[in-house]
């Protein structure tokens, strides 16, 4: 039988840093029911005991083995089958992708990497996204029905960032890195928060700490839920979490009926 939940995620850019500063409190209220994490830059010892109150019934943590960088946790209150890491497609084994199944429904928790160092960084991200999606894929192959969550470190379209025209040679808003969304779509997938809110505009998740971009809202939106198409019916809200502090990145999540 299919239940409403609530499923949120949250590029954290340090959980220990989060956590410190009181930064979860928000989630008595909230109740969600999955919290997806990225760049949690901590180990499974180094995360902060009874982070939650209360605290979710599972949780699958994926440091990456470079301390103190990168990194994916997700907490959840319903009960998963299956749990992997997919270091077939990670394979710098950078902590980056959290695979969990709930029935035929695989939740995928992703902190895609940053493409701004130099040319092989970028490489390196453009075959992660591919890997990425041909797992997708052949889980659709398989029955399963598929939702993405994370960091994608990318800004689809001009509408997803304040100012595109200064940043049309900048990894994050690339032509090549565009076109992989493109592509994404093009294969039967649903950007959650454009199919709720249209061409909405000024909504963003993440922003520089530099020049008070948060508080002239000059950001980007590179936080995304996709789902496969055929779970359209079932989603019930996407949004934009922007009150919430403690990173550079606000929450975002859905609720769908699953």
């Amino acid at each position: 039988m299919a239940q409403s939940v609530e499923i949120i995620s949250w590029n954290v850019n340090g959980i220990r840093a989060v956590a410190s500063k009181e930064g979860f409190a928000w989630l008595k209220e909230r109740a969600c029911d999955i919290l997806c994490l990225q760049e949690i830059k901590a180990t499974h010892e180094q995360i902060p005991t009874q982070l939650f109150d209360p605290p979710f019934l599972e949780s699958a943590i994926n440091p990456a083995e470079r301390k103190g960088y990168s990194g994916t946790a997700t907490f959840s209150n319903l009960a998963s089958e299956y749990t992997s890491t997919c270091q077939e497609i990670d394979t710098h084994r950078e902590g980056r992708i959290i695979e969990t199944r709930y029935g035929d429904v695989v939740l995928f928790n992703v902190y895609f990497p940053n493409g701004q160092k130099d040319d092989e960084r970028l490489s390196h991200k453009m075959k992660f996204y591919d890997d990425f999606l041909k797992h997708c894929q052949k889980l659709r192959d398989e029955g399963k029905s598929i939702i993405i969550c994370g960091d994608v470190n990318t800004a689809h379209r001009e509408i997803d960032l304040k100012n595109p025209k200064a940043n049309e040679k900048t990894s994050g808003f690339l032509p090549i890195e565009r076109a992989w969304i493109d592509k994404l779509l093009s294969c039967g997938y649903i950007d959650t928060f454009r199919y709720v809110h249209g061409d909405l505009s000024d909504q963003y998740s993440w922003w520089s700490y530099r020049f008070s971009a948060r508080a002239k809202n000059v950001g980007w939106r590179i936080d995304y839920f996709f789902i496969s198409e055929e779970l359209a019916e079932s989603l019930e809200d996407a949004f934009i979490l922007n009150e919430i502090e403690g990173s550079d990145h606000c929450p975002v999540g859905i609720r769908i009926s699953i």
